[in-house]
């Protein structure tokens, strides 16, 4: 008896069993019994047919990645990912490909990046004794917006902020300056609340804020306990990606409570598309419900508006109609203690490098500044003057200026090494400390023109040009440059 009827048999008995026939079932187990069975033969059909079939998808693979090129290395595109979570890709800096084509155009065609300006030199004098504290300077009783917008500077119309696509001319100060050496520059002690940096990483600890004697940082974020050392405020930031207020209206009402007192940010870059990329109708709502649950929360919280990228007309315009998008939503002039904004000097054309053309406007170029325009310092300070006259002709004269975020995004070897990154900071510094003008500026800050501001960044490995410390976490030569600037 094989194998094979050795099992069928078993199989019988088995089932006359369960059947109850018992006699025949123990029949056929005694015979089974006393038989010889013959092992069964195996059989290596199917490990045959599983290697061939192994062998074929093989030659298969292989010949696809040939012919097809699937495991080819990408070509080279340097994207710009986002600091944080957006749709679109970030196209701030061009790629190395486009600098090429950008810089033959800017040969060809010289109206094409704006023309420099001259900067007026402020009267140094000796360094006033301060007059406010930081809290002082940004939390004095908020000053209620008229309805009637207040008299422009003489020098500029409101016409000539939207008209003009060329930075407009920078104005002497007409108030006393505070002074700084020409050599050896120096951040005055009293001076240093003013200085920020982003922590694009979070207010989570670990960084060494002391050596760099800042007075407040920003991440982005609204969190109820940063991590920070004792003397280094937090500024928290309302985003609205998405046509929705991130964090939402209740816990930003728990963080306004748990934090008293705080200035905080709303929006960043509302006129990008790759960043909270919302129309002016929008930012007005969102602007609303952030207002009232951060005041419910905290009726002396500092709420600063703005939050755009750079001041160009282009990008004035866009707060134009966000004022005019509030009036008709809510019948009164959108309510702001600070105005803040971004400094940064970049291309303004559609579907291109830069920072495209805000939400709700429809032209298809604004300013087309070239890549070395990112550390034009003449520009940088005719902008500030263009937002300090805005803001007069709109109704927000004197009240506190905060340029929350500004840098240079642009790489190292794109025309921005060390040395002229160290001038930049220091020359930027420099503006913000002397720039007053009595018809412009924070009256309660002798006139000054900008009261804070945020260098980008502590670390980012997307943008490093202006990076404080590398991934090791050691200074960088920036970081050395800024720390000769604060030290005693």
């Amino acid at each position: 008896m094989d194998y094979r009827q050795y099992v069928q048999a078993k199989r019988k008995a088995i089932r006359l069993v369960k059947g109850g026939d018992y006699d025949e079932a123990i029949e056929i187990l005694q015979t089974l019994r006393g038989a010889t069975v013959k092992p069964a033969k195996k059989s290596y059909l199917l490990l045959f047919l599983a290697v061939c079939f192994m062998l074929a998808g093989g030659v298969l693979m292989w010949y696809g990645r040939t012919s097809l090129g699937f495991f080819d290395a990408p070509a080279t595109l340097t994207p710009v990912p986002s600091l944080t979570a957006s749709p679109t890709a970030e196209p701030l800096v061009p790629t190395r490909t486009m600098t090429v084509a950008a810089m033959a155009t800017a040969a060809a065609t010289p109206t094409a990046t704006p023309t420099a300006t001259s900067t007026a030199t402020p009267t140094m004098t000796p360094t006033p004794e301060p007059t406010a504290t930081p809290i002082q300077s940004l939390g004095t009783p908020a000053r209620r917006v008229t309805t009637t917008p207040a008299p422009p500077d003489p020098s500029a119309t409101p016409a000539s902020l939207v008209a003009t696509l060329a930075p407009t001319e920078i104005l002497p100060p007409t108030a006393t300056p505070v002074s700084v050496s020409a050599s050896d520059f120096k951040v005055p002690a009293h001076e240093r609340f003013r200085l920020g940096v982003s922590l694009p990483s979070g207010a989570k600890g670990g960084y060494d804020l002391g050596t760099l004697r800042v007075g407040w940082v920003m991440d982005w974020a609204a969190r109820s306990s940063p991590v920070l050392p004792p003397g280094v405020a937090y500024m928290p930031t309302v985003r609205m990606s998405g046509g929705t207020l991130r964090p939402s209206a209740e816990t930003l009402t728990a963080v306004a409570r748990a934090r008293p007192g705080s200035t905080w940010l709303i929006s960043n870059e509302p006129d990008v598309r790759w960043q909270d990329n919302v129309t002016p109708e929008t930012y007005a709502r969102l602007y609303h419900e952030a207002y009232t649950a951060i005041k419910a929360g905290d009726p002396s919280a500092i709420i600063a508006a703005g939050g755009i990228a750079q001041p160009t007309p282009l990008r004035l315009r866009y707060l134009d109609l966000v004022l005019e998008a509030y009036r008709n939503a809510f019948g009164m002039e959108l309510p702001a203690e600070v105005w803040h904004i971004h400094n940064y000097m970049l291309h303004e054309e559609r579907n291109s490098w830069g920072v495209d053309i805000p939400p709700g406007i429809p032209d298809d170029t604004g300013i087309l500044y070239g890549i070395d325009d990112s550390g034009n310092l003449d520009a940088f300070r005719s902008q500030i003057y263009s937002f300090r006259r805005w803001m007069a002709s709109r109704g927000y004269g004197g009240l506190p200026l905060i340029i929350s975020e500004y840098g240079v995004p642009m790489p190292v070897d794109y025309g921005f090494p060390p040395e002229r990154m160290a001038e930049f900071l220091r020359e930027t510094w420099r503006f913000f400390l002397t720039a007053a003008d009595g018809g412009l500026g924070d009256p309660s800050d002798g006139g000054r023109l900008v009261q804070q501001w945020c260098w980008f960044s502590m670390y980012y490995e997307v943008y490093p040009t202006g990076n404080l410390i590398d991934a090791r976490g050691q200074w960088t030569p920036l970081g050395q440059v800024w720390i000769s600037y604060v030290s005693d």
